[in-house]
């Protein structure tokens, strides 16, 4: 299975969307896209820049003032068209994101039913952005309080969910009444196209959803300089989300930012080990540990830490790593060289500062970007795998002994984007919900992302929040309106 697999040849699009028309770069430059199970060339998309994203940005400005003035049913009727759309064409994107990104093809049907939950999702909410009528301090004057779309927004989104990151921004932002500009990563850009080809089929107007492709410092930089771009939002690496807010001061701009993760998974003596177990392994090896709400620190209480390195070991034991159209794999390909050659290090570290390697640890095919998953006990807290996001299947492990040490573990880290807990005691859940430093809690509970729910980080895993009815609290401005003379 493969490209020649596409019901809807169509959609596979190499030139990039803006100012109502498929187009090539003005300077002719193309960026290769790779099939990182196979290393080939899939094919090239444009490499646009500031002369293309200036333009975008002038046709997205003219467009939402039509947009933003139109009822918010009409709005939500194309965006709920959208969503549709997507379901009637899962098949054809999920291929494509296997193609491009490498996960699993159940994975990315996944993805695709998450990403189309988002715009299904909105166009209702877009429904309900609400002001208010407040009592007056006086007898002769009215206080109204309005909810108004901020204006054209650039979203920035990362390749490990290359459709949902999408989807989970500019729902929200397109059913609050802004238009949209997208900058995919260049390394996985047809899932974006195929997504603003489908946009238009839905009936949104050219201008209000526009998709650049190119590099990042080409296009991004341009999109967080220019006045009329009012609000940007990003997820993508902590250091990258303060260069863009330190960027954006210049222009006063709104922010989200989802940044990086160093996720603890705390598994306590009286929890459900077979649960613990299976949560464990759905969160650290989907998308083959390259997410950025994955267990990236497993702290296990002392009575129930031999026994977890047992079954967990079992459980990934029978993990299949390979290409993504294979229907025995559960682990794909990590995305490219540089992200195989970080978990060499880590695991190199780690065993340097005393871990014990219980399984893996190594490429499945040499010069591949197969990497197996990994197990490693006894892991020390000085190591970078404890440190740093892994952003890869290597599931490292810790020792604790008591509640209040393994909250502290918990929460020795700069992040604060998930965390996971497993006990049965309702008490240390209570405790647990309140002291965890992190924006997502899943409390025995592995699997913690829908669309109905705010998601986003504390501390250096940035700020704002995506899905749930929160999200489109992010691409409104409020408007106090008073009125006298009565």
């Amino acid at each position: 299975m493969g490209s020649e697999s596409l019901k809807r040849k169509e959609l596979w699009k190499r030139q990039a969307f803006w100012s109502g028309a498929w187009r090539d770069a003005v300077s002719g430059k193309t960026i290769r896209v790779i099939d990182p199970a196979t290393e080939e060339i899939l094919g090239t998309v444009p490499s646009l820049g500031k002369i293309e994203t200036l333009e975008a940005i002038e046709t997205s400005k003219k467009a939402f003032v039509d947009w933003s003035s139109r009822p918010a049913k009409e709005r939500s009727l194309l965006i709920r068209n959208w969503s549709d759309l997507m379901q009637k064409n899962r098949e054809d994107l999920a291929v494509l994101m296997t193609l491009e990104q490498g996960k699993p093809l159940n994975e990315a049907r996944g993805e695709i039913d998450y990403a189309s939950s988002f715009l299904e999702w909105f166009a209702e909410e877009g429904k309900r952005t609400y002001g208010d009528i407040v009592p007056s301090h006086r007898t002769d004057s009215k206080i109204e309080v309005l909810k108004q779309p901020v204006g054209v927004c650039g979203i920035l989104t990362p390749w490990n969910f290359p459709s949902s990151m999408i989807t989970r921004k500019a729902g929200a932002a397109l059913a609050a009444g802004c238009t949209v500009i997208s900058k995919p990563s260049e390394l996985t850009p047809f899932s974006a196209l195929a997504l603003v080809a489908l946009a238009r089929e839905a009936g949104i107007p050219d201008g209000v959803f526009q998709v650049l492709t190119g590099y990042p410092e080409e296009i991004a930089n341009v999109l967080i300089d220019h006045p009329d771009v009012k609000k940007i939002s990003f997820t993508g690496s902590t250091r990258v989300g303060k260069s863009i807010m330190e960027r954006s001061s210049k222009t006063l701009k709104r922010l989200s930012l989802e940044l990086g993760g160093n996720a603890p998974f705390l598994i306590f003596d009286d929890a459900d080990l077979e649960a613990a177990v299976k949560g464990a392994t759905l969160s650290k090896f989907r998308n083959a540990g390259q997410t950025c709400v994955c267990a990236n620190r497993f702290l296990i209480q002392s009575g129930i830490y031999e026994d977890f390195i047992r079954s967990f070991s079992e459980a990934v034991s029978k993990l299949r790593v390979g290409n993504g159209f294979d229907p025995d794999v559960t682990i794909g390909p990590l995305i490219n060289e540089a992200a195989v050659a970080k978990m060499e290090l880590h695991v190199e570290d780690a065993l340097h500062n005393g871990g014990e390697l219980i399984l893996g640890g190594k490429r499945v095919q040499e010069r591949k970007l197969f990497f197996s998953p990994t197990l490693i006990s006894n892991a020390s807290k000085n190591s970078l795998s404890f440190r740093e996001e892994i952003f890869g299947p290597i599931a490292s492990v810790y020792r604790f002994e008591s509640l209040e040490e393994g909250i502290r573990l918990a929460n020795s880290t700069p992040s604060g984007l998930a965390a996971y807990a497993y006990t049965n005691d309702y008490k240390k859940i209570r405790i647990l919900s309140e002291r965890i430093e992190s924006g997502i809690l899943g409390i025995n509970e592995g699997l913690i992302s829908s669309e109905q729910v705010p998601f986003g980080g504390i501390k250096e895993s940035g700020f704002g929040r995506e899905g749930s009815k929160y999200g489109i609290q992010e691409y409104l401005q409020v408007k106090y309106v008073c009125i006298g003379g009565f």
